[in-house]
């Protein structure tokens, strides 16, 4: 059960597609994960040029590369968020408008909706992404939350996201929210209840990421065996805690790659997450998808490490047991 491995364009968009192709093959990659921004996968024009999907998957071809995922994290955060001016940076002009958040909201609304379209007429089955959250604000409880604003959250991931997911269901397609700080599930409880507010329809799963996880103490092998039905995609990316007695978790509003951070990305293998243990437990729940890399490290030449990360991942990957080690014993006395 070799599983593909691939990689995620979301942090390489400033290069055109054919480029990022070209690199990804050079690499070492068995495929991509598009992500819909720069050009490398154009929901409309997927939806509306005849011949979009056929050049895309022609261009694949030409580099011996398979697609089997395409994520949307950027415009998936604009449908439960409450929009500002940072949001102007990461959203399409088409999407973005005048800036007004509610009609920002509601084309983020569509938008999803016809990302659904647009994976369905490419041939993927699953679309990564982002929910965002209309309660991130809220993490610290003081002034006091009281439990209302809390549910009126998960009541707006209902209220928004069902109606997104209904298409999904309509066109066969999964959606793979990424849990991760600033969505509605940034943990295994609010994961949990995230899928409790949408009656745990099968059309909404995970992209499982242990690097959003273990910074915040959580074991990512817990996370998977709390959902072995619900993970519908794998990234692999790594981070590392720095605390050394004047760094704090919450990092103090310093960007990615400040020495003085208490956590940060590292390209994979090289942070704290043990992806042997992640590897196991995979081959637990049966999961046969794509391992794709996020590839993020602000203090390492990204070719260089996406290029290792290939290596490391392809040596990390292992089938499981198809008997037991000692069954030889019960063989001899047969």
């Amino acid at each position: 059960m070799a599983r593909p491995v691939t990689l995620f364009t979301g942090q390489w968009a400033d290069l055109p597609s054919e480029v990022m192709c070209q690199k990804t093959a050079e690499f070492g990659y068995d495929g991509i994960e598009l992500a819909c921004w720069g050009d490398h996968f154009e929901v409309q024009r997927a939806l509306n040029e005849e011949n979009y999907c056929a050049e895309k998957h022609e261009q694949l071809e030409r580099h011996n590369l398979q697609c089997l995922a395409i994520s949307a994290h950027l415009v998936g955060q604009a449908v439960l968020d409450n929009i500002d001016e940072r949001h102007e940076a990461i959203l399409p002009d088409y999407i973005w408008g005048d800036g007004d958040p509610a009609a920002v909201n509601e084309r983020a609304i569509q938008e999803m909706k016809d990302t659904a379209r647009a994976a369905q007429k490419f041939g993927v089955d699953v679309v990564n992404g982002f929910t965002g959250s209309s309660i991130w604000h809220l993490i610290y409880s003081f002034p006091p939350n009281p439990p209302h604003m809390i549910d009126a959250g998960f009541d707006l991931l209902a209220e928004r996201w069902n109606p997104i997911l209904d298409v999904f269901g309509e066109c066969g397609i999964k959606f793979a929210l990424e849990v991760h700080p600033t969505e509605i599930a940034f943990d295994i409880y609010t994961a949990q209840r995230a899928l409790e507010a949408l009656d745990n329809r099968e059309e909404f799963g995970f992209n499982f990421d242990p690097s959003h996880l273990i910074w915040q103490g959580i074991d990512p092998v817990e996370f998977i065996r709390a959902f072995p039905d619900r993970i519908y995609h794998v990234h692999v990316k790594d981070a590392i805690t720095t605390l050394n007695g004047r760094t704090g978790i919450n990092c103090s509003h310093l960007n990615f790659g400040d020495h003085r951070r208490g956590w940060d990305f590292r390209s994979p293998g090289r942070g704290g997450v043990n992806f042997e243990e992640i590897i196991r437990a995979l081959n637990d729940i049966g999961y046969d998808g794509p391992l794709s890399i996020e590839w993020e490290d602000s203090g390492m030449d990204r070719e260089f490490g996406a290029t290792e990360a290939c290596r490391f991942t392809k040596q990390l990957d292992f089938d499981p047991s198809n008997r037991a080690f000692d069954s030889a014993f019960e063989e001899a006395n047969e």
